[in-house]
Formats: C-alpha cells, structure tokens, sequence
C-alpha cells in the first residue's frame, strides 16, 4: 500500500521546474507528469539558468522556504547535467526529479559512448536556419492574431474559433516550438449567422482548424477579460458556440474543444489532422 504507516501526505505540494537553461523542457516534462496525479494541488515555479553552486544555493533557499510556507514536502524537477548544482538542491529536503536519469544510461549502453554533461548543451542542437524559421513564424503569428493581417496565401494552418477559445496561444505555441505559420480568424456575429464559412476563408479550407469550447468555461474567460458585459453573458457564449459547431459540422472542418485540452495537446492534434511534420526546436 503506497505510504502505509507513514504521516499523511499533504495535498498541497511545491513543485519546482529548476534548470541550467531557461527551464522550458524541464516544464513540459515537469507538467506532464503532474497531470497523471489527480486530487492534489501543486503549486510551480520555474528556476532557469542555474548552472553554479551558487545560485543553486539561493534556488535551494528558495525551495525550502516554499516547504514550509505549505508544510509539504517539495518536489524538484531538474535538468541540471553539474553534479554539484545537484547536489547543492538537494539540500533542500525536497523529492529530486533529474528528468534525464531514466534515459542516460540505456543510450549509453546502446551508442557505446558516454555522454558529454556540458551545461547548455540541449541547445547546441539549434541552427540558425530552424532558429529564423521560428522568428519568422512567430512574427507572422502576431501580424495574423484575430484577423488583424486576412492574406491567408502563405499560412501552414488557420485556426477558427469564436473569441477566447484559446486561438492566439496555440499559434504562438506553434511558432515558437515549431516554426509553423499559423493565423487565426475570429468568427464575428456576423459570421455567425450563416452556417457557412466566412468569404475570405473559402479559399484556404484546407488549412483550417475549428476550435470549440463549453460555453461556461468560456463565460468565466470572458468575465475575467470583461466583466459583466453582453460580450461576457452565458446567453451569448452558449448561442456563439452553438453557431460555431453548426458552421463546422456543415462544412466539415476538423474541430476540436479546447476545454480541458493542453495547449501542447491541441497543437499535436492540429499537426496530425492537417498533416503538418515538423521537428520540435
């Protein structure tokens, strides 16, 4: 039985992303693995660029007074390749997640060599190409967020979707990790009335994407953004949705709902329905 006899185990946890870079792969990783635990509440925080003894002493500092502001013991999920940035965390008390350890030493046994632990060598792997091709991308992301650029002839996808259902995000998701030029177009009121694709989006269905989502969550993105306003009520996200979902299903365009669905999740879902093989940055 998993912590039989033991003291019972808190459902507020610290969790710490901490690594030698800027910490982003040890994110994913990290949050990946949160989410296969279900009834607790984890608390994260990301440390980048810890790559000396001391600024791992401040990071352990840190993580041991998280440990007892929420009386829990904390977890640290790192990459950090220096034995003694490792160490000096570890003297937190905190549970030490090193996201590399399961993979090292079955490649070393396979490639017949051992590896090289060189602090930022996880980017040695970028060139400047790929690294273009993702400013690039980005900059069209944001020149074709919500319809503000309509010239759709060089886009890889475009995402559909009534306000807030998480289309600007996975763009910029998508051109940062993946160099992929992706716009998205805001479905208005206007284009709600007919359950046929707007005009200016016919000519790219290829590319297209829906994106759905329950109406109450969407209410409750809405109020954040703007309180209690015609935009924001119930009413009007559950007729919006509604509409949407019509338009998609009668022009047949891949949809998918963005409720409970990770940005990393949707993204991949995206790519395999229309197609799109690229290597992650």
């Amino acid at each position: 039985m998993v912590n039989e006899g033991a003291v019972p185990i808190s459902k507020v946890r610290p969790v710490f992303y901490v690594s030698d870079g800027t910490g982003i792969t040890t994110e994913t990783i990290g949050h990946s693995l949160l989410t296969q635990f279900t009834g607790f509440s984890f608390v994260t925080d990301r440390i980048s660029f810890v790559d000396d003894p001391i600024k791992a002493q401040a990071a352990c500092e840190r993580i041991r007074a998280a440990g007892l502001r929420h009386e829990a013991r904390p977890i640290v999920i790192h990459s950090n390749v220096d034995p003694t940035v490792s160490e000096a965390l570890a003297e937190s008390g905190a549970l030490m997640l090193d996201v590399f350890a399961p993979f090292i030493d079955p490649m070393e046994k396979e490639l017949g060599a051992l590896r090289h632990s060189r602090v930022g060598q996880a980017h040695g792997l970028v060139d400047f190409d790929t690294y273009h091709r993702r400013i690039n991308a980005m900059n069209y992301a944001l020149t074709h967020d919500d319809g503000i650029a309509i010239n759709y002839d060089e886009a890889d996808l475009i995402l559909v979707a009534v306000s807030r259902a998480g289309k600007t995000p996975t763009c910029v998701y998508l051109a940062l990790h993946y160099g992929i030029r992706a716009a998205n177009y805001p479905l208005t009121d206007e284009d709600l009335e007919s359950d046929r694709l707007p005009p200016r989006l016919r000519a790219h269905r290829r590319k297209l994407f829906g994106l759905t989502i329950d109406p109450d969550r969407l209410h409750q993105i809405r109020q954040e953004r703007r309180p209690n306003s015609g935009y924001a009520k119930l009413e009007t996200c559950r007729s919006e949705v509604a509409a949407a979902e019509r338009m998609f299903q009668t022009e047949r365009i891949p949809t998918l709902s963005t409720t409970h669905t990770s940005i990393e999740e949707i993204a991949s879902k995206v790519m395999s329905t229309l197609g799109l093989q690229r290597e992650m940055f």
